[in-house]
């Protein structure tokens, strides 16, 4: 059965926007064109493939079969394609890559911006989110690589170690704990205390360092951005327990006193990818640079003190 790519693409969009007005919108065509391809496409396969209701449309049984074939089916042709393209020594092809708001804020930015000028015709989509939701994503193969704290337990994952983060306290260098050499949880749980949101994984990792020292803290302020607590904890609102690596500027310039935490507490990041992904040459260079920043992360390394 002959089917142009083209009307698969056509049901795809329509089925991701649930309308024909924005399917056409992002296929830059009439909305009478985009029409005409599902009918065709309908006609070639012999059964309706979008069910419409009013102006909604969603696929049908058949319209999902289809299109979940066709999703494989043009990442193998964009494999191919990007393997054609590195034969010519040119890596090139669209990367979905997926981890949390500070690793993309802290980490990875060295590794993009060379990446980007080895391999200008490679297309980056960073997606940010909670452990769980990046690795739901990349079984799903909604993502195509993934860096995010660990641990990972699904069987169609390949998960391999990245970097060792060591957490720390942070104060704001006017309070007392300026002079501190060290904090316990007994410290830390009588405080006023500004941490990340539950549910993610750093607050489980914080909260269980918490219930191991017999102290849980008491006054808790939550919130799901890293540099929104920083700008608390510098106005003296509260301390707080977050990465190294993301209070490492602020504690270079002295805008943030760090202090190691006793016992010392860490957090495993690791690379998740399908273990039956196809190594594209994109996703192939990615985790070729990933190898290099791990190398740098691992010389760079050192505690808090």
């Amino acid at each position: 059965m002959d089917l142009a790519l083209s009307h698969l693409r056509a049901l795809g969009a329509v089925a991701r926007h649930g309308s024909f007005s924005r399917a056409a919108a992002e296929l830059r065509l009439t909305q009478p064109a985009v029409s005409m391809q599902i009918r065709q496409l309908e006609d070639r396969v012999g059964l309706p493939l979008l069910d419409r209701v009013g102006k909604r449309a969603t696929p049908t049984e058949a319209g999902e079969l289809l299109l979940a074939h066709a999703a494989r089916a043009f990442q193998e042709l964009e494999a191919g394609i990007e393997r054609v393209s590195r034969l010519r020594g040119v890596v090139a092809g669209r990367l979905r890559i997926g981890t949390s708001a500070s690793v993309s804020i802290y980490l990875l930015p060295p590794l993009l911006r060379r990446f980007r000028q080895r391999y200008p015709e490679t297309e980056m989509v960073i997606v940010t989110g909670n452990a769980s939701d990046i690795v739901r994503a990349i079984a799903a193969n909604d993502l195509d690589v993934g860096v995010v704290s660990l641990p990972v337990r699904a069987r169609e994952l390949s998960v391999s170690p990245f970097y060792r983060d060591e957490l720390v306290a942070i104060a704001s260098p006017r309070s007392p704990w300026r002079a501190r050499r060290s904090v316990t949880p007994r410290d830390l749980a009588a405080e006023p205390l500004i941490l990340f949101e539950r549910g993610a994984t750093l607050r489980r990792v914080i909260d269980a360092w918490f219930q191991r020292g017999g102290a849980p803290p008491s006054r808790v302020m939550e919130m799901g951005n890293t540099e929104a607590i920083k700008k608390l904890v510098q106005a003296g609102l509260g301390l707080s327990v977050t990465s190294w690596f993301s209070a490492k500027p602020e504690a270079v310039r002295r805008a943030l006193v760090a202090l190691p935490l006793v016992p010392a507490l860490y957090r495993e990041l690791g690379v998740v990818r399908r273990r039956d992904k196809t190594l594209t040459p994109a996703l192939d260079a990615f985790l070729e640079a990933l190898d290099e920043l791990r190398a740098t992360l691992a010389k760079d390394r050192r505690p808090a003190r």
